[in-house]
């Protein structure tokens, strides 16, 4: 028996929860009454496979899982991995007098619940246990109170998940079709997509400005007395002849000013005017000083606390809630996936007690604080994410360690400073002027915070998503001046600076902007990030989303041809649409025939209007939609001019640039676009580079063993040599033979490799010896490097030569030392070339994937063919940047069209290259024959099947 059934052995009362954790908690607060036994997640779903419908259903119903024609009837199948599980909860409940279904307390909870007491079928009293919180008195208390199955919560469920199949098995297909094999699509899913792509499109289309304006140092004359009267401070030109000058807000993504009413001045005005200052007496203006207040932060809810891990902690959003679900689950802290951000009495009560305890009673409020959610139709759970129970646990008295200490602490900071009073201070703005020598009157002006009285800022301060922003806390102290003093300015410096272009989402960034338009569930956004991860619509650079040029692709498509399934605005509506299902205020298979059928198209909708939003049309069709795909043009959607002659194409095995051959009706040259790099970066100049490189075959000569051919050639990876297997030699099957293949090392290029050197690299990996106890220890070449393989324990080489070289006394001495974890400490600069005039940091030449480059850590210029490390000149480097830096990035063109860049994920495309022309025949049979249909639709669970499993097909 189940270590969850033992303390319940004679029991009478089944509890079924969702997770083995969550049950070995509860079972300690039950007693030896209870059984407590986890369902380990959903035990029912729609079918992911036609293979797993049953045979009475055909057609349309096993394809979809769904039948439409009968009031969109789902098809419900018991998943394979849980028909044990449910023999085993069948079994506990025919020895049961009474049944608790203790799932979560939101929709799908509520659902899961159902699913459960529709496939046991229980001939007991069937009770629901809710609580948002595992705690003793929590447990005991839902035990007590229990209540009916909310049936509005379960339809409501029921309608997200049928839709979300409709929309992700119906459109995924028109993605394999025009795009490539075995992609998806979702409700939820391609908006995130559509909002990521966008961003980069506006990265793309962005022009840099150039501005300057003068930094002055301020001196009052006198010896600072302490630190909070400092003798001089900083300010920046506001205005000059009453004119403001142009900053960074004023310009517009075309690089111009978005008013005439400013000033813009160019470098050489800048440096004009400040030399027209030296002499110039100054003095004070005015002094402004204001009142200054800060509320604590409302405690958690789920995106809020997903946003604040990313900056604090640098948790992604599916690691935050996989850390918040075993915090919850042990009794740590209240249901993580909630839009509540009210705290209960008892919560509350324990927060100020804390505040006293550990703060003092000079930072605790009079009255409580209270917080009304900002979350349209919040209804998940119905508090705030916090500690449990009615005292709080100081981090230091949890005994957690890990991930799970830093989540827990975030939690317990944010509600104990949420119960706090105000920060105070004052603000002050101190205005300078002064008349330069060619008589324009200029105005300098300065700010500063002084807090007197912290607050909550003792306990919590919030981050931000621009690294350059000022937080709460932070002070800013100015001199005490009156107006009329005489200032002095020790230093009056040029600055020069360039608009940027917006900045690309992070996860943080992404889960506020869907929760700001309303799109989608809350409680979903981990899944959705995580799936266009996974479906290599998206990579990470740092903590930046990059799309890729897949994603380009698929969202050129959406928007021509399913433009209102992707639109923001409707997206949100349907969203309210649900939650009016959920409320009982519309019907669910009238709304269902209205999105599927569209209005009209002989079939009866009856209240449809009423069941969305009232607008009556922004429902409509989805299978008319997906019917005709005749006006898709599938090379044209995955198409995206460069320049002229110049296109960028998203293929089947990865994305390549094309260029136009000069004689019509020739094939034109073609070249693989590296997975690594951002769409905005790839510009027509690069596009010539990789259209440069040597393509095609190098035949090196024979293999005087095998006798095979030896060539090297260009592949996604970078060159490398093969061997030509002769023909007619199985490449599929179980008897298939793969062709030997190997990287050039970093020294060799395709012009210069030989025979002798393709003979070596084939001959990795190399056995250098066996250590004491007879494993063997191989040197190898891997994406990453040289390295060196006993058993799982691999070790770095630190050159290629070393494969060759490595003696086994050697490898024996490497193994011997401390396995190194995490990075490899950066490779030192090539050169160092001085500090940047703009930047003001220092310039180097470092060597990249794609060739030296210089950078000054946040401007990057490749060198171009001329240039060469050793003879470069600091000022050919500063020349390099500020031209990168102007051109912005990418190198704007007459026809540029948005589009952009493909993954690291389209290189794994390239990868299964091999299995891809049996696949794609696959695919296309898939559509001719009944006799296939399974095999469809196994297709389509790999398109659609991760995210249907949270909630959100696609």
């Amino acid at each position: 028996m189940s270590p969850t059934s033992e303390t319940a052995q004679g029991g009478k009362r089944l509890v079924i929860v969702e997770s083995p954790a969550k049950a070995k908690t509860i079972k300690g607060y039950l007693g030896p009454g209870y059984i407590v036994e986890a369902s380990v997640g959903h035990i029912r779903d729609l079918p992911a496979t036609a293979a797993e419908v049953p045979d009475k259903y055909t057609g349309e119903v096993r394809r979809l899982g769904v039948d439409v024609d009968h009031d969109f009837a789902p098809i419900y199948v018991v998943n394979s991995d849980k028909k044990a599980q449910v023999s085993k909860l069948k079994q506990l409940l025919a020895e049961s007098d009474e049944l608790f279904l203790a799932t979560d307390e939101d929709r799908e909870g509520e659902a899961i619940a159902w699913h459960l007491q529709e496939v046991l079928k229980p001939k007991v009293p069937v009770k629901r246990m809710v609580f948002h919180e595992i705690t003793k008195d929590a447990i005991q208390a839902a035990v007590a109170s229990p209540r009916e199955l909310n049936q509005r919560l379960v339809d409501a469920q029921e309608t997200r998940r049928i839709l979300d199949r409709l929309y992700g098995f119906e459109v995924s297909p028109v993605l394999w079709k025009k795009v490539m094999p075995k992609l998806s699509a979702g409700r939820v899913q391609s908006v995130a997509t559509r909002l990521v792509v966008e961003r980069e499109r506006e990265r793309m289309a962005f022009t840099s400005a150039s501005y300057w304006d003068l930094v002055a140092t301020f001196g009052t004359g006198r010896t600072a007395a302490d630190a909070t009267n400092p003798e001089s401070f900083g300010a920046r030109l506001a205005t000059v002849d009453g004119k403001r000058i142009a900053s960074g807000r004023d310009f517009g993504s075309d690089g111009r000013l978005k008013t005439s009413n400013t000033l813009h001045l160019d470098e050489q005005a800048a440096r004009a005017l400040a030399a027209a200052l030296e002499q110039t007496a100054f003095s004070v203006r005015s002094v402004e000083s204001k009142p200054y207040r800060r509320s604590p932060y409302a405690p958690f809810r789920t995106t809020t606390l997903q946003q604040e891990a990313s900056r604090k902690l640098g948790f992604g959003a599916k690691r935050t809630m996989q850390v918040a679900q075993k915090l919850y689950e042990n009794g740590f802290i209240t249901y993580m996936r909630t839009d509540s951000t009210t705290l209960s009495e008892t919560a509350i009560a324990a927060a100020r007690a804390q505040v006293t305890q550990l703060y003092g009673a000079a930072y605790l409020p009079d009255a409580p604080r209270t917080y009304a959610s900002k979350v349209k139709n919040a209804q998940e759970a119905h508090e705030a994410i916090r500690p449990s129970g009615d005292r709080f646990r100081t981090p230091a008295e949890t005994a957690l360690s890990g991930d799970e200490f830093k989540l827990y602490e975030l939690i317990w900071m944010r509600t104990v400073a949420s119960q706090m009073k105000d920060a105070v201070g004052q603000s002050v703005t101190v205005k300078v002027g002064g008349t330069s020598a060619d008589h324009r009157d200029v105005e300098f002006s300065a700010s500063g915070k002084i807090i007197t009285f912290h607050g909550f800022l003792k306990a919590y301060v919030e981050g931000a998503d621009d690294p350059n922003a000022e937080l709460d806390d932070r002070e800013r102290r100015l001199p005490q001046v009156a107006e009329g003093d005489p200032l002095a300015a020790d230093q009056l410096t040029p600055e020069g600076h360039s608009t940027k272009p917006p900045a690309r989402f992070t996860e943080a960034s992404l889960v506020k902007e869907l929760e700001d338009r309303e799109i989608g569930r809350p409680s979903t956004y981990a899944s959705i990030i995580d799936t266009i991860i996974n479906r290599k619509y998206v990579f990470k650079k740092g903590t930046a989303l990059v799309p890729s040029f897949l994603s380009f692709a698929v969202v050129n498509l959406l928007e021509k041809h399913f433009g209102r399934l992707v639109d923001y605005d409707f997206t949100a509506r349907m969203e309210d649409d649900l939650d009016r299902i959920a409320n009982g205020e519309a019907q669910s298979v009238p709304w269902l025939k209205r999105f599927y059928f569209g209005e009209g198209e002989g079939h009866a909708v009856g209240g449809a209007a009423e069941a969305g939003n009232g607008d009556g049309d922004h429902l409509g069709g989805l299978k008319e939609l997906v019917t005709d795909l005749g006006a898709i043009d599938a090379r044209e959607i995955s198409s995206f001019p460069l320049s002229d002659q110049i296109t960028l194409r998203v293929g089947r095995y990865g994305p390549y640039v094309e260029k136009a051959s000069a004689v019509e009706g020739e094939p034109g040259q073609r070249a693989d676009v590296p997975d690594e790099m951002p769409p905005d970066e790839l510009t027509v100049e690069l596009a010539e580079e990789l259209l440069a490189k040597p393509s095609g075959d190098f035949e090196l000569g024979t293999d005087p063993v095998s006798g095979n051919p030896l060539i090297a050639k260009d592949g996604r990876y970078g060159p490398y040599v093969t061997e030509v297997l002769p023909e007619g030699t199985p490449k599929t099957g179980k008897n298939a033979v793969k062709p030997r293949t190997a990287s050039l090392f970093q020294t060799m290029s395709l012009e210069t490799v030989t025979l002798q050197d393709a003979l070596r690299l084939l001959s990795l990996p190399r056995v250098v010896g066996a250590d004491a106890e007879g494993v063997e220890i191989t040197a190898q070449n891997g994406r990453y490097g040289p390295y060196l393989k006993k058993g799982t324990d691999s070790r770095s080489l630190t050159s290629e030569d070393q494969l060759f070289t490595v003696t086994l006394e050697e490898a024996l001495a490497i193994y011997a030392q401390p396995k190194q974890r995490g990075r490899a400490a950066a490779a030192p600069p090539l050169k160092e070339l001085g500090t940047d005039p703009v930047s003001e940091r220092p310039v180097v030449v470092k060597d990249g994937r794609f060739g030296p480059y210089v950078t000054d850590g946040e401007t990057n210029a490749t060198l171009r063919k001329d240039d060469d490390v050793e003879t470069i000149t600091p000022e050919r480097g500063y020349e390099l940047l500020a031209e990168k830096r102007a051109r912005g990035p990418v190198k704007k063109t007459a026809k540029r069209a948005p589009a952009k860049k493909a993954t690291t994920a389209t290189a794994k495309k390239t990868a299964a290259k091999k299995t891809t022309a049996t696949a794609a025949k696959k695919t296309a049979a898939k559509k001719t024959t009944t006799a296939t249909a399974a095999k469809k639709t196994a297709a389509k669970k790999t398109a659609a099947k991760k995210t249907a499993a949270a909630g959100d097909e696609g």
